[in-house]
This record gives structure tokens, sequence and C-alpha cells, in this order.
């Protein structure tokens, strides 16, 4: 059977960095205090003038050079986001014209935190009906665009970047000792849209808005739902949290993480970190994180990764992938 196998990551990081030290100058909040609360001991914040298509690029190219391909050898582009440079057309038709595509076709996801993951399995769809060989997914945001910067909880958690990752369509024994995505499981639940979420739109108030978040809520939803999608992701593979070698989740908060990990089962030392360097990137953060993981040596091929997300909508899922 076709399977979309990954054959090329990068990620692109602002050139500024902003230590947790900077918000004591203007917000009753401490290194000490963010750490303890999220782990996260910087962030980096787009320049200005720098956009999530700018980024989306910059990722993208990495991604390509690692793969040893041109942006002629890809199909169709996919960018999760939620802070695009424009209403419309979407960052990813800019993605394309950036990296000089004129072939092939581009659309954006947009399921906040977890557009990552929804990107993924969109993307595998092509691949494996036959639409597209050659898929490039990409994860951007500039969310310092959209903080309010008066609120300690909320500002002090997020950070700018972009990740991309190639899939490819090759033939595989469609077993679970296959390379590619072997399972996606999506979810969402429109009940829950005011636990997160931006308080502007285009049809509701005319103007951008500012990041929303009932923190305890998100985190008590997170754990149990981030657990429960990984392991229906395995199940529909054919496999448990004992086969895992490497859960990517997204960055957004240590504690999460962690307590998610304990309920699939794995040890910290199967979990690619990096919230602690970046912050919660939202759409960016597990492509991030697997580029990361893949320089640090920590991801090898043949590698069985478990990437969840959850973010507003809330919207949630996870994804089953051999590297």
């Amino acid at each position: 059977m076709i399977r979309a196998v990954p054959i090329g990551i990068g990620h692109y990081l602002p050139e500024r960095v902003v230590e947790n030290a900077e918000f004591e100058a203007t917000l009753d909040t401490s290194d000490e205090w963010i750490r303890a609360r999220s782990g996260i001991e910087r962030r980096h914040f787009a320049a200005e003038g720098e956009t999530t298509s700018q980024m989306a690029v910059a990722a993208a190219q990495a991604a390509l050079k690692m793969a040893g391909l041109t942006a002629a050898d890809i199909d169709a582009i996919v960018v999760a986001t939620s802070t695009p440079d424009l209403t419309f057309p979407s960052a990813a038709t800019m993605v394309q014209a950036g990296l000089g595509m004129e072939g092939g076709f581009a659309f954006d996801v947009q399921a906040v935190c977890a557009g990552f993951v929804y990107a993924l399995a969109n993307a595998n769809a092509l691949v494996v009906s036959g639409q597209a060989r050659r898929v490039l997914v990409i994860g951007a945001e500039t969310f310092s665009r959209i903080m309010d910067w008066t609120d300690r909880g909320t500002c002090v958690l997020f950070g700018d970047g972009a990740g991309a990752l190639i899939l490819e369509g090759r033939e595989e024994a469609g077993t679970p000792a296959d390379r590619g995505i072997l399972a996606t499981d999506l979810h969402s639940d429109g009940r829950y849209r005011d636990l997160l979420y931006v308080d502007g739109g285009v049809s509701s108030s005319q103007t951008t808005g500012v990041l929303r978040m009932e923190g305890r809520e998100v985190f008590r939803h997170a754990v149990e739902k981030l657990a429960e999608t990984a392991h229906a992701a395995l199940e529909k593979a054919g496999l448990g949290a004992a086969d895992v070698d490497w859960v990517v989740p997204h960055q957004a908060n240590l504690r999460i993480i962690t307590r998610t990990a304990q309920k699939m089962g794995v040890d910290m030392d199967r979990v690619v970190v990096t919230v602690q360097d970046h912050g919660n990137t939202s759409a960016a953060s597990i492509p991030l994180a697997l580029s990361v993981g893949v320089a640090r040596g920590q991801i090898k091929p043949g590698d069985l990764l478990v990437a969840e997300a959850i973010g507003g909508g809330l919207a949630w899922g996870s994804v089953v992938m051999r590297w």
C-alpha cells in the first residue's frame, strides 16, 4: 500500500530571543514563576515586518535542502496557521510563491495548536488517495501579534516560529512495521470554544483581537484528551505504548507534557521536549520539535513516533508515524 513517508524536516526561529526576565519589567511575574508553571525559559518573537509566510518559507527551504529536492518537486503545500499574513489569500499560496513553485496547489488549515496534526492528516489523505506524491506540510505562527501584554497568564507562554515536513508517497507492505504515517485520529468539540479563543474576527468585530484562555480548564482537558487520542491512534495502527520510541507532543506546557506521558505509560526519556527554548508556538510546535529532535540525533530512521496536540475549538488529535 502507499504510505506518506517523511523525507525532509526543517525549522526556523526568529532572531530575537526573549528570556523570561524581560517580562519582569512590565508584569507581576518572574523567571521562577514562569518556569515553575510552564517549563518555558525563553521564546522567539518575529521582527517588525517579519510574517508567518516568510518564516514558513525559511522552514520549507531547510526541509527541501535536507530532502535534496527543489520546490518544483513538490505537488502540494498545506500550511497550518491561525496567524496568517492576511485574511486571504492563504499563507500557503504565499509560501508557494516564495519558494518559486509555479505548479501544484496550496491551502491553509486552521485548528490552532492542533493545526499541524490536522495538516498531517490532510496531507496523508492526499498522498494515499493519489492526488499528490510529495506534500510539504508546514506549521507557522506569529502569536506575538495576538497577545494581551497585560495578561501575565497568557503573554509569557507563546512564541513565534515555523517547522516544515515533506511527505512522499512510497509503496510499503501495509504492516505496522511500515515507514510513514500509520494512523491518524482527529476530534473537536465546539462547546468548549470559550476556553481558548481570540476575541476578534472579520465578521464579528472587524478587529484582530487578542488571545483569551481559561488556563486551568484547558490543562484539564488537555491531559485527558491527549492521552486518549494517542492511545486511539496507536490502536488503529495495531500498536501500543510499549512500541513507541518517541512521543513528540505539542509544546505548550511542560506540566501538560509530563502528565500526558504518565497517562500514556511512556517515560519522559522517550518524550521530545523543546518547550523551554521556544514556548508555545501553536501549530509550529510539533514540526519544530521534530526538527530539533532529528538535529539532536534523538529521532532516527525506523523510530516509531506519536505526535499529539490540542488547541482552541477545542480541537485535538494525534498521528502515529514511523520515521
